[in-house]
């Protein structure tokens, strides 16, 4: 079938003005070299160290991980075939939601997809008409999207600005409040004021959604995120959303509450009912990374002691001090973001620029994100390599 020339024009013209305005965003192809720093091979055929990674422990290329897939492999059955309430769900789906559990101290977790599945499930099945959702400015895509699914009225309110927030939880609802954030924002890489937020959503009988994507495995005791960062119990939130695919080093999602209410979003979350459950071998190297992760006691100081290294390095510079692997280093315009990821490059660093609409216009930047599989060695390797580079270009 050949396309009307009225759509092509749209969408090419759409692409064209972002390659303009230094916008255009594309994949490329990244081969994994061996051995167990972040090191990839290009296209080209040039060795990159990443720093764009979310595999914050490193624990994406461990041999335990690789054992626990091909050991799941042995009954013959690489995808689950069905969605996990027509007989998608196997014994190490079961055992991977009953270790979570366990780790996070709730009744229970419901495994998805990704996050943004999960994300999307919730929103869309906790959400009723006549609720109102307040979602913090730099709440990820996927919650906002989820927002925008549910129908209903929503506000995004300043970024941890409690005052803010209070102000809109003061005006009079006819159905429930729902407060959303995230434990530690994806781009900024700061933390939500979690004890402040749970307090407001007690003060107002609101529900509090957590999105740990960023903070399982680096935050707190054994890795268990935002809550025992602060030393909060489990019940101080409503439910929280954790992804496989960043500290796990695996792939998916799991939402953990009460049973009850993950007895809803089974019904409920049309996210969850029409996907393909994760196949069997993800879930069992999920449950093998959940292992290391809880004793990761060590990797978690090696990783703070690069994040201290690396801040010491960039002082002086436009840069978000985040007491997280996610370090901002502004450069404000696009074009100057891109040639600071474009020097890394050729200084054998991959390290790509971030731009509007994913970040603010005039708030372009260098997303560095460090590993435990990084070393010292690495991060002066990198701070060398920024030498000299400038913000502010368009």
């Amino acid at each position: 079938m050949s396309i009307p020339s009225t759509l092509q024009t749209g969408w090419e013209e759409a692409v064209a003005v972002r390659t303009r305005a230094g916008l255009l965003r594309q994949t490329e192809v990244l081969q994994p070299l061996p051995g167990s720093r972040p090191c990839y091979r290009d296209t080209a055929g040039m060795t990159l160290l990443s720093f764009a990674s979310n595999d914050y422990l490193g624990l994406a290329r461990h041999p335990a991980l690789r054992s626990a897939a091909i050991e799941s492999l042995e009954g013959g059955e690489y995808g689950a075939g069905a969605a996990p309430l027509l007989g998608g769900v196997r014994t190490e789906h079961a055992a991977l939601a009953l270790a979570l559990a366990e780790w996070l101290g709730v009744e229970e977790v419901l495994l998805f997809g990704s996050g943004y599945l999960a994300n999307l499930g919730i929103l869309t099945a906790l959400v009723e008409a006549g609720d109102q959702l307040f979602l913090d400015r730099l709440a990820h895509a996927s919650l906002i999207d989820g927002a925008r699914l549910s129908g209903v009225r929503f506000q995004r309110f300043r970024h941890n600005d409690l005052a803010h927030l209070e102000t809109l939880l003061q005006k009079p609802t006819a159905g429930r409040a729902w407060i959303v954030t995230e434990g530690v924002f994806s781009m900024d890489g700061d933390l939500a004021p979690l004890p402040e937020l749970a307090a407001l959503a007690e003060r107002y009988g609101a529900g509090l959604l957590l999105d740990e994507a960023h903070a399982f495995g680096v935050l707190g005791e054994q890795g268990r995120g935002s809550l025992a960062h602060w030393g909060l119990t489990a019940d101080a939130v409503t439910l929280r959303v954790g992804t496989l695919g960043k500290a796990f080093g695996s792939y998916g999602a799991f939402v953990a509450g009460p049973r009850s209410l993950m007895r809803w979003l089974q019904q409920a979350a049309r996210s969850y009912l029409f996907h393909t459950a994760l196949p069997a071998n993800v879930a069992a190297a999920s449950r093998a990374a959940l292992d290391l992760l809880r004793q990761g006691e060590a990797l978690r100081k090696h990783l703070g002691d690069l994040r201290d290294t690396l801040q010491t390095g960039l002082q002086g510079r436009s840069y978000l001090p985040s007491s997280t692997p996610i370090q901002g280093l502004i450069l404000g315009g696009n074009d100057a973001a891109l040639q600071a990821a474009a020097q890394l490059r050729a200084a054998g660093m991959y390290c790509p620029a971030v731009r509007p609409p994913t970040v603010p216009a005039g708030q372009a930047r260098l997303r560095i994100s460090l590993s435990a599989a990084h070393d010292l060695h690495d991060i002066e390797g990198l701070l060398a390599a920024l030498q000299g580079v400038d913000g502010n270009a368009r």
